[in-house]
């Protein structure tokens, strides 16, 4: 594969960059999300990259939406982008009728959020989700409990795991109840009832549990572009502080130490890269992502976490002030880490695989 970034994932790159750096958002703002940021993506048309043009959209595909969930990443822009592209808009164009499509991406160009209940308690990402949906008569019966619903509350629908596929539920229809949960970046995020929550038949997305498999490829594949810029963003913003800091006269980075903890930060980080590209390229192909995925979302799990340790470190006590954005960046990476499972749950997958290699 060709790990450089064509023409229209460049322009893609280049927009992205020039709108975080003109839309500031207040470091100290713990809220999560800024919707005048998420705005200002949609004015840009940055919404709509996958939508296809037959609403209005670009057309574009996996490659392009993880591009620019990278440079959102690596501006730690307290959005919904993750959620609404990575979790929603990709996985319906993949697994919806044209008539589901329409439907639900119609009003994403203009701010619509869309996201996926990916966990269960003691469970992340699972293959048979516990959450049943049942069919009675022309509609469908969802009952279950998911958590880890990053905003669930302002999305115009949840793309929900069941027995028996992907199903979508509306927020507020009777039967589903949102219960806040903390997060470490501040972002909003919900545990989800399903009591015998009734939706019609044309709310179930095709594929059955293979299209769960599919939610959940590329859910991972968004959330390692991600997290990949994430980590970038956070190393550069280390990197600038270390050159123009001065201890004893000399900027911090010619110092011996702080040099080496910095170059394996960026060894961490450039191998979170190829992993995240890898795994992006291979679901665009439609490829078996698998095994990438596993070492991506280990990754994410495991490195990530002990990687901004070191960034913080190095940062001083700076590191922590509210007002300087590293918080933003290792709140956010903790919160990835426990979407995926955490490091245990992912390291016994990836071992997993490699002994039946």
């Amino acid at each position: 594969m060709d790990f450089s970034l064509d023409q229209t994932q460049e322009t893609v790159a280049e927009i992205v960059v020039g709108l975080l750096a003109r839309e500031h958002t207040d470091p100290a703002d713990t809220g999560g999300f800024s919707p005048e940021l998420w705005q200002a993506l949609a004015k840009a048309d940055l919404l709509s990259l996958a939508v296809p043009e037959r609403l209005g959209g670009d057309g574009l595909g996996v490659l392009e939406v993880a591009t620019m969930l990278t440079e959102v990443g690596r501006g730690a822009a307290p959005v919904p982008a993750l959620a609404t592209l990575g979790f929603g808009v990709l996985p319906v164009l993949a697994l919806g009728s044209t008539d589901q499509q329409d439907a639900l991406l119609d009003g994403i160009a203009a701010g619509r959020v869309l996201t996926a209940a990916l966990m269960e308690q003691g469970s992340a990402f699972p293959a048979l989700p516990s959450t049943t949906a049942v069919t009675d008569g022309t509609d469908v019966v969802v009952t279950g409990r998911k958590i880890a619903v990053p905003f669930a509350d302002i999305a115009h629908r949840i793309l929900v795991p069941t027995d028996v596929g992907v199903v979508l539920v509306a927020p507020d229809a009777p039967g589903v109840t949102l219960t806040p949960s903390a997060t470490s970046s501040g972002g909003p995020e919900f545990s989800v009832q399903f009591d015998a929550v009734r939706i019609p038949a044309a709310d179930v997305l095709g594929g059955g549990l293979e299209g769960v498999a599919t939610l959940h490829r590329i859910a991972l594949a968004s959330i390692g572009a991600y997290a990949d810029g994430l980590l970038a963003g956070a190393t550069a913003l280390a990197a600038d502080h270390l050159t123009t800091r001065e201890q004893f006269g000399k900027p911090l980075a010619a110092f011996q130490a702080v040099a080496q903890q910095i170059a394996d930060v960026y060894v961490t980080s450039r191998t979170l890269h190829v992993a995240a590209l890898s795994s992006a390229w291979r679901v665009h192909e439609g490829l078996d992502a698998a095994g990438d995925l596993d070492v991506t979302a280990y990754w994410i799990a495991t490195e990530i976490p002990a990687a901004m340790r070191t960034l913080h470190h190095l940062h001083g006590g700076i590191g922590v002030d509210v007002t300087y954005p590293m918080h933003r960046y290792f709140s956010i990476a903790k919160d990835l880490a426990r979407l995926v499972g955490g490091a245990s749950y992912r390291l016994d997958l990836v071992g997993a695989r490699c002994s039946s290699i």
